[in-house]
């Protein structure tokens, strides 16, 4: 009896870790999951099922509808799906589609089908909806219904694309360029060289509001700054933020601007020389901005919180190797989480390879690492989200060599 209860307790370990092995992560095809060896974090592979590279929303898009998360996957076409150039040539065009994945099924489901591929990162979690973009045409798709429809299509003289929806799912939100900056971005495809010369040229850029319901596009703003990350705030559905792109330290970067009554407002003003702030967004309640600040630039780490009612704001200190190319919040904005940065990125860490937690303790972050992230290409961002029921911060990464999404547990298997 004795024997038999060892042998079947021994069964139960050996099957436990076979189930989840303690590994060094990337560098290498991963399993489904595994506990990272230097921080004893679970991560699981959420686009396991996937062929292709896989990404989840930028940092400040919600993904979330539900336990429903939106992610892009990237296969090759199908040559007999495209109409709009050679077979041979179609081999090499790449399928971007939007899926989603039930958090706790983990079951996908493709939730469009087009010829081309689309942008959006739209998704509004009220009305269950996400809205994408395929070339000048903007479409919605509704989980419960599956039924997609289309919303707008932008004219001849007014070429743009959407960027957020508001609260209310009733207007999304976007910024024009003109056809001189996208010829600029064109000529110059790699960031470090267009990003000043699009910054020196200051041409006009619009932003506007299109009527979802209506399908009436609203011009509200003209400036020739360089107007970028459109968001609408998350409670307040006439409340827009944008920001004036560029070198950081050359900008007065976080904005706001009511979409009724067309005012503007400047979030946060510098206090030093070379102070930088930016990578903004609207924490759940709608009451904080919060963004990266760095006084100065390259220094000391801060994440700053601005009220937006009162004007008021606050910081919390992070250690060099903290810092983090983007933050987030949870959803009471009592937990952050940041994809830390390699040597190369504004902080130069030494050690900033790492998904980090972080808990405010009085006006620093006490911070816990979760993925070694050593063997991540930080050309792709990993842009983290915590997840609906806060138990989990999910990311994306390339340290297998390809593109995948992944979930790591805050919870510790210690």
């Amino acid at each position: 009896m004795k024997c038999s209860f060892i042998l079947i307790f021994s069964t139960i370990i050996c099957c436990n870790i076979a189930a989840q092995p303690v590994l060094e992560t990337g560098g290498k095809k991963m399993p489904d999951t595994w506990i990272d060896k230097d921080t004893h974090h679970k991560v699981v592979k959420l686009s396991a099922a996937m062929k292709g590279p896989s990404l989840s929303f930028y940092f400040h898009n919600n993904p979330f509808i539900g336990n429903e998360m939106v992610f892009y996957n990237s296969s090759k076409q199908n040559p007999n799906d495209v109409t709009d150039m050679k077979k041979e040539e179609a081999f090499n065009v790449n399928n971007k589609q939007l899926y989603s994945i039930n958090l706790a099924t983990k079951k996908v489901q493709q939730l469009t089908n087009h010829p081309s591929p689309m942008n959006g990162e739209i998704v509004s979690e009220k009305t269950a909806t996400v809205f994408y973009q395929v070339n000048d045409s903007v479409y919605s798709y509704q989980l419960g219904t599956k039924k997609t429809s289309l919303v707008y299509v932008f004219p001849e003289d007014f070429k743009a694309s959407i960027t957020s929806v508001n609260s209310d799912d009733t207007l999304l939100g976007g910024a024009r360029a003109t056809d001189a900056e996208k010829e600029i971005a064109k000529n110059n495809p790699k960031k470090s060289d267009f990003f000043n010369l699009i910054y020196e040229a200051k041409l006009p850029k619009t932003l506007f509001t299109i009527d979802i319901k209506a399908g009436l596009l609203n011009k509200i703003f003209t400036d020739s700054a360089w107007l970028n990350h459109v968001q609408f705030s998350s409670v307040d559905p006439a409340l827009l933020m944008f920001c004036h792109e560029g070198p950081w330290h050359k900008v007065n970067r976080l904005w706001t601007i009511d979409v009724n009554t067309k005012k503007v407002t400047q979030v946060h003003h510098r206090t030093i020389t070379n102070e930088i702030w930016g990578h903004e967004w609207f924490g759940k309640s709608g009451k904080t901005i919060w963004f990266d600040l760095q006084q100065p630039k390259g220094q000391t780490f801060f994440v700053g919180g601005y009220d937006v009612a009162t004007g008021k704001e606050i910081k919390y200190s992070l250690q060099r190797n903290e810092w983090s190319v983007h933050y987030n919040s949870n959803s009471t904005e009592t937990l952050f989480a940041g994809d830390g940065g390699d040597p190369g990125a504004v902080a130069k860490a030494p050690d900033g390879q790492w998904i980090y937690l972080f808990t405010p303790n009085g006006d620093k972050f006490a911070a816990e690492k979760l993925v070694n992230m050593k063997h991540h290409q930080y050309k792709l961002e990993p842009n983290v989200h915590f997840s609906p029921d806060g138990k989990w911060i999910i990311f994306r990464a390339n340290f297998e060599g390809e593109a995948n999404v992944y979930a790591v547990e805050i919870m510790s298997n210690e």
